[in-house]
C-alpha cells in the first residue's frame, strides 16, 4: 500500500466499518501517515513492470449523476505503459460508441483502475486523475501510444496522474489463463501426440503386413 492510499480510501464511513470489524488500529496508523507525508505517491519499478505486462485492465469513472461506472479496457500486451513515475497512459481504441466513460472524464477526472494478473493471482489497485487527449489535439501522442500491428483506430490517449495505489490480497482470485499463456505448455503436448500418432500409424501398418 503506497503512503497516500488511506489517506483517499478510508473514508469515515469505512473506518466506521474497520473499527467494527476490528481492523481501525492498523488501517488508522497508514491513513494518518498518508495524511502527513506531502505530495503524491510514485510509481516504483515493480508497478512499472507488472502494468507493462498487462494486455487488459477495469477503470472506474463517475457521472454527473453520481453513478460509478466500470468499463473493461484491453489490448495487446504493451499498450497499458508507464510514462513516468506518476504518470501512467494507453491508447483509447473506437468501441461502441457510447464514451460513457470519456464523458464521465468531463465532469469528474476522477478515476480508480483494477489491473489484475489472473495467473499469478495478483492486482493492482491505482487512485489517479485522468486527462483525456484526443488525436486532432494531439496527432504525435496519439500516434506514439498506437500499437503496430494491432487492427484498431485509437481515437484518443489517456493519461492518469497516479495518486496511490495498493497491492491487493490474493485470496479469492480465481486462477485464469489466455490461448498465448497456456501455448507453453500445450506446445509440447502436441508435438507429442504428432508423434504418438506416427508411432500408432507404423504399427498398425508393421501389423497389416504380418497379416
Amino acid at each position: 500500500m503506497s503512503k497516500h492510499y488511506g489517506a483517499i480510501a478510508f473514508t469515515e464511513a469505512v473506518r466506521d466499518a474497520q473499527r467494527s470489524h476490528g481492523s481501525i488500529g492498523f488501517y488508522d496508523r497508514k491513513r494518518v501517515q498518508g495524511k502527513a507525508a506531502p505530495g503524491i505517491d510514485p510509481l516504483t519499478t515493480e508497478e512499472a513492470e507488472y502494468l507493462a505486462e498487462r494486455d487488459s485492465f477495469y477503470i472506474a469513472t463517475v457521472s454527473g449523476t453520481g453513478w460509478p461506472y466500470v468499463q473493461f479496457r484491453g489490448g495487446p500486451t504493451g499498450f497499458l505503459r508507464v510514462v513516468d513515475d506518476h504518470t501512467i497512459g494507453w491508447a483509447d481504441f473506437r468501441g461502441n460508441l457510447q464514451y460513457i466513460s470519456v464523458g464521465n472524464l468531463a465532469d469528474d477526472a476522477r478515476v480508480a483502475i483494477i489491473a489484475m494478473d489472473y495467473v499469478h493471482k495478483r492486482r493492482l489497485k491505482i487512485y489517479g486523475r485522468a486527462r483525456v487527449v484526443t488525436a486532432d489535439e494531439e496527432p504525435t501522442l496519439t500516434a506514439d501510444f498506437s500499437v503496430p500491428g494491432y487492427d484498431a483506430t485509437v481515437e484518443r490517449v489517456i493519461l492518469v496522474t497516479v495518486e496511490a495505489f495498493d497491492w491487493n490480497c490474493p485470496q479469492h482470485i480465481t486462477s485464469r489463463y489466455t490461448a498465448a499463456e497456456l501455448e507453453d505448455h500445450l506446445a509440447p503436448l502436441r508435438h507429442r501426440l504428432v508423434a504418438l500418432e506416427s508411432e500408432n500409424r507404423r504399427l498398425r501398418e508393421a501389423l497389416a503386413e504380418e497379416d
